[in-house]
């Protein structure tokens, strides 16, 4: 039985230790290297040529998408790990053979691990067929529904969905997610978040600020009739800024939710 050596790229111990779980009953599978950045994941497949990378999405500075285009044509068989659903269509413009979801599911990864076996064997057996089309198929069915926001706490992995959220807000490099009485730290941009958010249900109000427009209590004109705060449902007051204001001034809030 000739040997898969695999690498697994993920910033979070936590995440490589997911993958690491699921191959390690795989008689033909070998984990040769874990890296935790994608600087040092370009650096190791140069070095060791793995047969197959399980690559995550979201990693700061050089992100997995990154690592693709830095490698380029030498990039070994990738599979993407994420959190997100929508990053599963751009799965298919880097040619990666496939994409898991966190938080993993057995079922999906051993179809994933299948895949990656077919196309190594055609790849040992010369093959250059881009192993594409089983992708390309379910890419056709399922569509980008989740926007699940994954918070990375020590130790841990948080998934809360976005009616959990109150309010976000901006912290120097981080971002302070307000769920209830908690707080939680995301390692984010404003404007990156905005892009994953519902912009139905998510308005940016302030450089600072994002809110849950289904949480929002009431808007209110400040005193000289050009200025507004908005008043959550568990009292707490936030400024709009003057470059948002027209956000409000449409009537954005949806006080039925």
């Amino acid at each position: 039985m000739d040997t898969i050596r695999v690498m697994i790229v993920d910033d979070e111990a936590l995440g490589r230790e997911a993958v690491r779980a699921q191959l390690q009953d795989q008689p033909d599978v070998t984990v040769t290297a874990e890296c935790g950045s994608g600087k040092e994941a370009i650096r190791q497949i140069e070095t060791l040529r793995p047969d197959v990378v399980f690559l995550d999405v979201q990693m700061p500075r050089t992100d997995g998408f990154d690592v693709l285009k830095q490698v380029g044509d030498r990039m070994p068989t990738t599979v993407l790990v994420t959190a997100y659903d929508q990053y599963a269509l751009r799965a298919f413009d880097t040619h990666a053979l496939d994409y898991v979801l966190k938080p993993l599911d057995p079922d999906r990864f051993a179809r994933t691990l299948e895949r990656v076996r077919k196309r190594v064997a055609e790849i040992r057996a010369g093959s250059r067929e881009t192993g594409l089309r089983e992708l390309v198929e379910e890419l056709s069915i399922r569509r980008p529904t989740s926007q699940r926001i994954v918070l990375k706490a020590t130790g841990r992995l948080l998934y809360l969905e976005p009616d959990e959220l109150d309010y976000v807000e901006s912290a120097g490099n981080y971002l302070k997610v307000h769920v209830d009485r908690e707080v939680y730290l995301l390692r984010e941009t404003m404007s990156g978040l905005c892009e994953r958010l519902d912009p139905a249900r998510f308005v940016r109000i302030h450089r600072s600020f994002i809110v849950n427009t289904h949480h929002v209590r009431e808007v209110r004109l400040l005193p000289g009739g050009s200025d507004y705060e908005i008043v959550l449902r568990s009292g707490v007051q936030l400024p709009v800024g003057r470059s948002y204001r027209s956000v409000v001034a449409d009537g954005f809030v949806d006080t039925q939710g």
